[in-house]
């Protein structure tokens, strides 16, 4: 056979089809509240957390995710603390889901477990709302096509080209929208839009229920005008960023009983102050108190943490904290100091950057 005729062959043979296999899809991770106990007594919190969504690969680990917390008076969770910790493939959601929560008022409790349980749904299955959602907090990385096909209405053109373009964009006044502590709020408004560009059939599809955004949602898209063209099955998403959820009170230093030798000196290094990303995604407040030694050169070290609140976490970001400072030098250095770390959340007509944190 010639070269020739072995490349014809070649072409000519045809290829295997490739088959999808399903245990390598994207999925939608979705999580279920397995179980909450506090000692042997079954409770059932009357806001149910509600953890975000993630996107997951191949098979998912049945293995339920659980925390320890306790609950107080105000029917409030805190002391969240994974048990055991381990690494969970988009579960940083799961303890700040829990502490925006709540739970029946009145006795506080302690001794409590909550399990999580992931779920992965094929984006052809998934709940289109769960979707819509998603994308509103794409923890994962963007939703990938098949999801917003799923989420799309059926016979909707919005999508495909020439795809319409924004020639006035009106916005609701999130200024005159209550926030939900803890929870952000969205709603998504379906509309057409006539040859000239205009909305027509305004409507609310999906949301979590803020009648006050759902109105000022429908009302901003009918203000608005696009490119000429009719269209149909568009979709617009607006969101209220959650209200902050302030962390309880803390205790003064002192109640901790320490007899501290650490003498007053400047931050030649102030601390570095980041506020931990899941909790400031859902606007959750929080304090850690925390002691340490400095050496006399001034490096930080030694760093325990001896409460802090509404989890584990802001102790441990606190921790962080305090080790990027550094004191100047000093004959004998320090030893035992105490501070209270706090991760409070910025005004609302403050920069849009949550106020990262501040060292008492």
């Amino acid at each position: 056979m010639t070269a020739l005729a072995l490349l014809l062959a070649t072409v000519a043979t045809p290829l295997a089809p490739v088959v999808p296999n399903p245990q390598q899809q994207q999925q939608l991770l979705r999580w279920q509240v397995a179980s909450v106990r506090c000692g042997d007594r079954a409770v059932t919190p009357i806001a149910a957390p509600r953890p975000l969504s993630g996107l997951a690969w191949g098979t998912i680990d049945p293995t339920p995710v659980t925390f320890r917390f306790r609950i107080d008076a105000t029917g409030r969770a805190l002391s969240i603390a994974q048990a055991p910790t381990r690494y969970v493939p988009a579960g940083d959601d799961l303890a700040p889901a829990l502490a925006a929560a709540r739970f029946a008022p009145g006795e506080a409790l302690g001794d409590c477990t909550i399990a999580f349980r992931a779920e992965a749904v094929a984006f052809a299955e998934a709940d289109p709302v769960e979707l819509m959602a998603y994308t509103l907090d794409p923890i994962s990385g963007r939703l990938p096509r098949p999801g917003w096909d799923r989420i799309m209405p059926a016979g909707s053109n919005c999508l495909r080209p020439p795809y319409p373009k924004p020639l006035l964009r009106a916005y609701p006044d999130f200024d005159r929208i209550a926030g939900v502590p803890g929870e952000r709020s969205w709603s998504m408004t379906g509309y057409d839009v006539n040859a000239k560009g205009r909305p027509v059939g305004v409507r609310t599809v999906a949301g979590t229920g803020n009648a006050p955004l759902d109105a000022a949602a429908r009302k901003a898209i009918a203000a608005s005008r696009f490119t000429a063209g009719a269209r149909t099955g568009c979709l617009m998403p607006e969101s209220r960023a959650a209200a902050p959820l302030a962390a309880p009170v803390a205790p003064e230093e002192a109640s901790f009983g320490a007899k501290p030798n650490c003498p007053a000196a400047p931050w030649v290094q102030p601390p570095s102050l980041t506020y931990p990303r899941p909790w400031n995604r859902r606007s959750i407040e929080g304090w850690a108190i925390v002691t340490y030694d400095v050496a006399p050169w001034g490096d930080v070290g030694n760093v325990r943490v001896l409460a802090s609140e509404p989890a584990v976490a802001f102790g441990e970001q606190a921790m962080q904290v305090v080790r990027s400072a550094r004191r100047g030098p000093s004959p004998t250095g320090a030893s035992g100091c105490i501070d209270r770390v706090v991760f409070k959340i910025r005004p609302d007509d403050a920069p849009p950057e949550a106020e990262p944190t501040a060292l008492d």
